[in-house]
Formats: C-alpha cells, structure tokens, sequence
C-alpha cells in the first residue's frame, strides 16, 4: 500500500481556506500552474474533484467543505510539531498579533486596560479585538481567534476554558432621573418606566428578570432595543429609560453621569470566561495572554 504524500497536507488546506487555485498559489509563493497540477494531485489522493466550476466562480465540493475544519487542524498541528521547542518566553522579543472576540461592553470596560498592560509587558505584542455578533466555536476551531471572551455558550467539548470573573446585571438611569433619587426601588417603580433593552438578535429578549417580575404579575414595558451594551448605557444616558446591563460595564462609566442600582428580585449572577482551542494550550505565548487576560479582568472586577 502506497504512503500518502504528506507534503499535500499544507496545500490542502491552503486550498480549502482560499477557495481557488489563484489564492492558494499567492498565499504559498507559487506560479497558477504548478498549484494547478497540486490540484490534481490532490484530486487523486483523496477520490475528489475538491474544486468545481460554478457559472464564473469555483466552490468546494461537499466533501471539501466537510473535511476543511479537520485539515485546518492537522496543517496547524504539523506546523507546531516542526517548529523549535521553546522552554522560555522572551517578552522583550516577542512580536505577535494576537486576536480576541468579545462584545463591545467588554471591549470598552477591559479593552484599554488590557491594551496597557499588554505594552508593558511585551511591546511587540498589538491586541485585535473581534466583534462577537454571536457566540459559537467556529472562529477558535478554526483559527480565526486566540481567545473567545464572554459567557459560555455551546462551544464544544474540546473548548478550553478558565472564569475570569462572576458578574451580575443591574439596572442604569441617567444621573437626573427621577429613580436616582429614590432608595430600595420597588418592582413598581421599576415597570413604571420604559426600558431599553440589549439583543444581537434583535426583537424582542426575555430573560431571567422578566421571568422574576412575571411571579409578581409584573411586566416590563420595553420602549427600545439595541445591539449592544454600551448602547444601552448611551440611551439611558439620553432618556428617561432604564437600561440593564453587567455591573462591570459600568465601572467604565465617567462619573456622575449615570445611576446605577440593583434590580427589584433576585436575578443569578453570570460567569465570564476566556476561551480557546486545545490546540494553543501549551504555546508559550498564548499561555501569557491568557494569563495576562486573567490578571487585569479580575484586578478590575474585584
């Protein structure tokens, strides 16, 4: 029995990340044709055609799209296996781009703290952050990120993960409003008052506060929905709505400008976490980010 040629491992998944023969020949330095008789090399390894012309454009094939995420992995693991073994990590010399996919709340309350930090430590190092519309594994199993930060979602058993802190929601009205001047805020005076909602959906959420005020046959009057935190905070800042948001956003906050309070009933807290593929667990560099990321989330939570 014939050995497979491991060599068409790399173009393999050269292949399936670019899409065509073009990209893939630009993205490994070499000439249309030779990537071309690659190709069909390829074909005849694996019993299929991978590329198939569709009108103007060329699209994988079921089977490539099937098997792109298990040779994205086996391209990334052959690559750490051939690599130098480090046993130290020179911060001084270490020059990386490292990618984190969090939602803006998080971005605002941690990103300049963490940017900080990052440049005193290791001033080669730049921080890219990804907006995270949703949640999902995708983007670490392929890849895409080193680090996924927020609430733990369906990410798959393989997913490492460490909590970086626990956090609970609460309620934010501009500094004038007339709740801000009241003391232990009835479920009453809450539903009173128009609220401003966040969904990356978008329509209508309902969330553990709305069930807690359904038990007392309360109801929220929701007035607007936004996309992200932040906003919430912005529109509250400029209206007479309530927003609900993590306690830890609005640390953030400039002074005196927004009240925040706790809501009427009891709501559980959340835990925030940092995220990444198995695949970076015992790479030297990732290894401070992660730890870096930890130490600054929980210095600012505590």
């Amino acid at each position: 029995m014939n050995e497979p040629d491991l060599n068409l491992l790399l173009a393999l998944d050269t292949f399936l990340a670019e899409g065509s023969v073009a990209g893939a020949a630009r993205r490994l330095g070499l000439s249309a044709s030779a990537m071309s008789r690659t190709l069909s090399r390829l074909r005849t390894a694996t019993g299929d055609p991978l590329l198939v012309r569709a009108g103007r454009n060329m699209v994988l094939t079921p089977y490539a799209e099937a098997i792109r995420e298990r040779a994205r992995n086996a391209a990334l693991e052959a690559r750490s296996l051939l690599s130098p073994s480090r046993t130290e990590l020179d911060l001084t010399t270490l020059d990386s781009v490292f990618t984190l996919r969090a939602n803006d709340g998080f971005v605002e309350a941690f990103g300049p703290a963490l940017i900080a930090a990052a440049a005193r430590e290791a001033s080669g190092v730049r921080l890219c952050f990804m907006p995270k519309p949703e949640k999902g594994s995708r983007h670490l199993r392929e890849g895409l990120v080193d680090l996924e930060i927020g609430v733990l979602g369906e990410m798959g058993p393989e997913i490492r993960l460490q909590a970086l802190f626990r956090d609970s929601f609460v309620a934010v009205v501009r500094a004038g409003h007339p709740l801000a001047q009241s003391q232990n805020i009835t479920p009453e005076q809450y539903i009173a008052w128009g609220h401003v909602v966040t969904s990356r959906r978008g329509g209508i959420p309902h969330g553990p506060v709305d069930d807690a005020l359904a038990e007392l046959g309360l109801k929220r009057n929701i007035a607007a929905v936004v996309p992200s935190f932040p906003a919430s905070l912005r529109v509250a800042q400029a209206s007479d709505l309530i927003a609900l948001v993590p306690a830890s956003f609005v640390v953030s906050q400039p002074a005196g400008q927004l009240y925040a309070f706790a809501l009427p009933g009891a709501t559980q807290q959340i835990t925030v976490s940092q995220m990444w593929h198995p695949r970076s667990e015992a790479d030297l560099a990732h290894r401070w980010l992660r730890q870096l990321v930890l130490s600054v989330c929980r210095e600012l939570a505590a």
